[in-house]
């Protein structure tokens, strides 16, 4: 995400490269890039303004220390500037009450019905909560459907009433419904339209006057840059909610309402959301945005995604596997699976430091795994516990059952055991071995 931004930012900071001390001149000369940067991600000339001028005012304020250049002092002035401006700490949802009522707005396009399921999975499963999912849209033909096949997708169950053209009544009894049935978090999803208007705005007004949601959350397209704060400022206005929740940050964004939303409205970020998948839902943090935006990485946020999928158990098993070399191409796809998991392979490749840059250019997809996927998924129960055993004809049979070339199962059965050596030399100690091995090839 943000690599338009992050590339301008870059180049902005090089102004200062080589630089013995930071001037009024060479600050000037950076900050110009840096508004721009700014500008061209969306963000209003005023906001850009009034962040370089405090940008401003604290590098000139600063005396560089000797073991920091100019240019890394401004990365650091800048850094803490955005998380400031995005505001600077993380703020979770309030889910207290019998039940917790969690009312969710927006546009219709926005992808709050998406965004409900994601918001449901994950109080069941970080919060330990049970969910009662309800069809608040009344207009859109397909939504209630769509809320039933993620509901199904999420395992939560979704409160309807057919036919029923009163979203007020539905939001009351559903809630109703919950107390009876003892259940702790009601997510309430509601209509969107292509504008905001007065019939919508009066709708929801009245679903929140009557359920009184300890949350009111709204959901906007991040792609839509400056009108997503602009549309933020008037469900704002008329709603007072309680926190923004951003949607396709994987998309072709420029970054203007993650950047600017809570100078806008004073509300905080608490969610945002990355590709269509059920887990493609995070906290937000201010700070490991800034780093993201400037190119650092987030491996805070890359270690807790793994810790999510890889328990201490299983490490154990496969660290036995590993060490009496039975690791096999079962083990194999179930890393494959867990890895996927984690979310989409760009974004995860961004979280590591430099790295992004060093990818620039470089198409990462989901669709990485897929060929290796369909060659494991030829092989036979025996040959998948048993690698050393796939022999010529096995391998004939697997490319073509996989739809690949004999060549391409040959370089996996390979990679995979070159793989499965250097895991054994690393698990036995021997990682001075394992490093001198990876040198020579």
């Amino acid at each position: 995400m943000f690599e338009n931004l992050s590339e301008k930012f870059d180049r902005a900071f090089k102004v200062l490269k080589g630089q013995g001390k930071i001037t009024e001149i060479n600050v000037a000369e950076t900050l110009k890039e840096v508004r721009k940067a700014l500008i061209s991600a969306d963000v209003s000339y005023s906001i850009a303004k009034e962040f370089c001028d405090s940008v401003k005012q604290k590098a000139l304020g600063r005396n560089v220390l000797t073991a920091i250049e100019p240019g890394q002092l401004m990365v650091k002035i800048v850094h803490d500037e955005l998380t400031d401006l995005m505001g600077s700490t993380n703020e979770e949802i309030d889910i207290k009450g019998s039940p917790a009522i969690i009312l969710i707005s927006g546009l219709q396009g926005s992808g709050k019905t998406t965004f409900a399921a994601k918001l449901a999975k994950y109080i069941k499963e970080k919060k330990h909560k049970s969910v009662l999912l309800v069809a608040g849209d009344i207009y859109r033909p397909a939504a209630i459907n769509q809320l039933q096949v993620l509901g199904e997708s999420v395992q939560t169950q979704v409160y309807t009433q057919e036919g029923v053209k009163d979203a007020v009544k539905i939001a009351k009894e559903s809630v109703q419904y919950a107390k009876d049935k003892g259940i702790n978090v009601v997510i309430i999803d509601t209509a969107g339209r292509l504008a905001v208007d007065e019939q919508m705005m009066e709708e929801i007004s009245a679903i929140k006057q009557t359920v009184k949601p300890q949350e009111t959350l709204f959901v906007v397209d991040s792609m839509t840059g400056q009108d997503a704060v602009n549309t933020a400022k008037a469900f704002n206005d008329r709603l007072d909610f309680n926190g923004v929740v951003l949607t396709k940050l994987d998309g072709d964004t420029r970054g203007g309402a993650a950047l600017t939303i809570r100078k806008v409205v004073t509300k905080p970020i608490k969610f945002i959301s990355i590709g269509e998948k059920m887990e493609a839902l995070d906290l937000f943090y201010p700070e490991r945005m800034a780093n993201r935006i400037l190119g650092m990485g987030d491996i805070v946020s890359l270690v807790e995604k793994a810790e999510e999928q890889f328990n201490e158990e299983q490490a154990r098993k496969i660290s036995k596997k590993i060490k009496t070399n039975d690791f096999n191409f079962n083990d194999f796809l179930a890393q494959i699976n867990q890895i996927k998991k984690m979310g989409n392979l760009k974004d995860l490749v961004g979280m590591i430091p430099g790295v992004s840059k060093m990818m620039k250019g470089v198409e990462i997809n989901d669709d990485a795994f897929k060929t290796i996927e369909a060659m494991i998924g030829s092989m036979t129960p025996y040959e998948k516990e048993n690698p050393a055993k796939i022999d010529g004809s096995r391998r004939k049979r697997i490319a073509a059952g996989s739809g690949n070339s004999v060549e391409a199962v040959n370089k996996l059965i390979k990679q995979f055991e070159d793989t499965r050596k250097m895991m054994k030399m690393v698990a036995s100690g021997g990682k001075l071995n394992a490093i001198k091995q990876m040198k020579r090839r």
